[in-house]
C-alpha cells in the first residue's frame, strides 16, 4: 500500500491516519492481555490445533481417558525419580517433555492389549511347561 503525499495537508491526513491506526491496535492490545485468560488464551494461539498427527488423534488435556491422566503426572516423576535421579536440570526437563508427549499413546485401550498379550504370552508358556510334564505312571508296591 503506497501512499502519495504531495502536500503538506497529505502529509498530515497520514499522520492523523497513522495515530489513529496506533490507538485502535493499542485498545486491541490491552484486550488481550486484559485477564489472565486472556493472557493464557494467547498464549496457546502459539500452539495451534490439528485434528490428527500421523493417525493418531490430537488430545487436548482434559479429553484423555483418566490412564492417559495419570501417566501425564506418574511417568515424567517416575523417570525422573529412578531412572535419571542424579541428571542434572536440563536432562530432567528433557524427559519431562519427552514423556508428556509419550502420555499421548497411553490410554486404557492400549495398556488393555498390552495386557491381553501378555496374558496370552504366560499361558502359552504355561501350557508347555505343563505338556513337558508327562505324568509319571504310578509304580507297583514292592513288599519287603
Amino acid at each position: 500500500m503506497e501512499i502519495l503525499i504531495q502536500n503538506v495537508n497529505d502529509l498530515k491526513a497520514e499522520i492523523t491516519r497513522l495515530k489513529n491506526l496506533e490507538v485502535e491496535k493499542a485498545v486491541a492490545l490491552k484486550q488481550r492481555f486484559s485477564s489472565p485468560a486472556a493472557i493464557f488464551s494467547t498464549a496457546m494461539t502459539l500452539f495451534p490445533k490439528s485434528p490428527t498427527v500421523d493417525g493418531v488423534k490430537n488430545e487436548s488435556f482434559f479429553n484423555q481417558d483418566f490412564l492417559g491422566l495419570i501417566s501425564r503426572i506418574a511417568l515424567p516423576l517416575t523417570l525422573n525419580k529412578t531412572i535419571f535421579k542424579h541428571s542434572n536440570f536440563l536432562v530432567k526437563t528433557l524427559v519431562g517433555i519427552l514423556s508428556q508427549k509419550a502420555s499421548h499413546y497411553i490410554s486404557e485401550d492400549a495398556v488393555s492389549g498390552v495386557w491381553g498379550k501378555a496374558k496370552a504370552l504366560f499361558n502359552k508358556f504355561a501350557k508347555k511347561e505343563d505338556e513337558e510334564e508327562e505324568p509319571v505312571p504310578p509304580q507297583a508296591y514292592v513288599k519287603y
